[in-house]
């Protein structure tokens, strides 16, 4: 079983090889959950993530023999980034077994820091069989991403400067993929602060440790934003600690960290993937739960695919009102479209598309149906610009 020990040991082998990470109060987020929120910024680790920390530790802990056999691992990119860093840095050869669907960005980085990379499976799971049977012919050392003692006791760091930065936390919030970083902080805080509450935090498309902590049978997806947690078989290791030391796990939707990705953005002006939106999608979600707390939020990776990001700030913008869709109904006849266009300018919206639309309507033949994408400052300004349209005698409806 792993101990503080273990974990103070990592920090002091870790000293001067990676970024001692801030963790600072936002008080507008405090506002918005109604908890007192802390941020851990591991997003700005050299390779934006915090599994520099178990792969760095992993490396330092190897025999000569074992770096002159080299490193393999299986990875959906951060672990693989983190651990392809430090072997370069140190010489070492690493090779990294990645699934299919992993981002190109998180692919390419590691391939820029010279480790050999292996797309195979759709999944961790297959990618980690291949990992496998490579590491075994290769003889190389193979470096799990979670279930490891060594990667593990790295991760729990993260916990020990937290509390040294912020004493008097009530609460960890942790996303939870394989378990590897919620073991080691779980290990690190419980020790110095048993009074502490640890609380996991899974996508709900991924709940394979809820299910096996807490014996439910939820079903699992085929594919999450936060792929960084989208593991399918949680770890041995750090399923007996998280029994034994982690007080909740609790299960998000996509929609709930797409949301904290874009305020994380907005507000905080820092970006995260969806593993590191997690902890403040659960806040999000069950305000009542940490209302008045003291709440440590891990934002643990910021490698996300920029394609994926546009998606996500557009559906956000969206949900917040920001940009609506409305379809105006008139009479096909010269100047109409200018008439609506100006209505929606002098409402104070910008239009961002428009769509003429004549054949694929129910409409009467000499009627046209015109489609706008507005950019609106809110719920109550699309209402206005609502107005507006029927004040001037045009049939208008917001499309959902």
């Amino acid at each position: 079983m792993i101990t503080l020990n273990d974990v103070e040991a990592a920090a002091a082998r870790l000293q001067g090889h990676l970024l001692r990470t801030p963790c600072v109060a936002s008080k507008t987020l405090s506002d918005i959950t109604g908890a007192q929120v802390f941020l851990k910024f591991e997003n700005l680790q050299f390779t934006a993530s915090f599994k520099e920390r178990g792969a760095c530790n992993k490396l330092a802990r190897l025999t000569l023999q074992e770096r002159q056999r080299g490193v393999i691992a299986m990875s959906a990119g951060n672990h693989a980034q983190g651990l392809a860093y430090h072997a370069q840095r140190l010489g070492v050869r690493a090779v990294i077994v990645m699934p299919r669907f992993t981002p190109g960005v998180k692919v390419e980085r590691s391939r820029g820091f010279g480790a050999e990379i292996v797309l195979r499976g759709d999944s961790l799971d297959e990618a980690s069989a291949h990992a496998l049977d490579l590491a075994e012919q290769q003889q190389a050392v193979f470096v799990h991403p979670y279930d490891d003692a060594d990667v593990i006791a790295g991760q729990g760091t993260v916990a020990l400067e937290m509390l040294q930065d912020v004493p008097d936390l009530d609460t960890l919030v942790v996303a939870v993929g394989g378990g590897g970083l919620i073991a080691g902080m779980a290990t690190a805080a419980k020790a110095i602060q048993p009074a502490i509450e640890i609380i996991g935090v899974q996508t709900a498309r991924f709940p394979a440790m809820v299910n096996a902590i807490k014996g439910t049978h939820y079903p699992q997806g085929s594919g999450s934003i936060a792929e960084g947690i989208a593991v399918g078989t949680p770890g041995k290791i750090t399923r007996t600690i998280i029994a034994r030391l982690v007080d909740d796990l609790v299960l998000v939707d996509e929609g709930d960290i797409e949301q904290a990705i874009v305020m994380l953005l907005e507000v905080e002006k820092t970006l995260v993937e969806g593993a590191g939106a997690a902890g403040l999608a659960a806040l999000l979600k069950y305000p009542e739960r940490f209302k008045g707390k003291r709440v440590g939020l891990v934002l643990c990776g910021g490698n996300i695919d920029p394609m994926l990001l546009a998606a996500i700030i557009e559906r956000g913008m969206v949900r917040a009102g920001r940009l609506a869709r409305i379809r105006v109904s008139a009479r096909d006849v010269p100047g109409t479209l200018a008439k609506i266009t100006a209505i929606v300018a002098q409402a104070g919206a910008n239009i961002d598309e428009v769509h003429h639309q004549r054949a694929f309507t129910t409409l009467a033949a000499q009627n046209v149906e015109v489609e706008l994408v507005i950019q609106t400052r809110g719920p109550q300004h699309i209402a206005d610009v609502m107005a507006e349209l029927s004040a001037a005698g045009l049939q208008a409806e917001q499309v959902q």
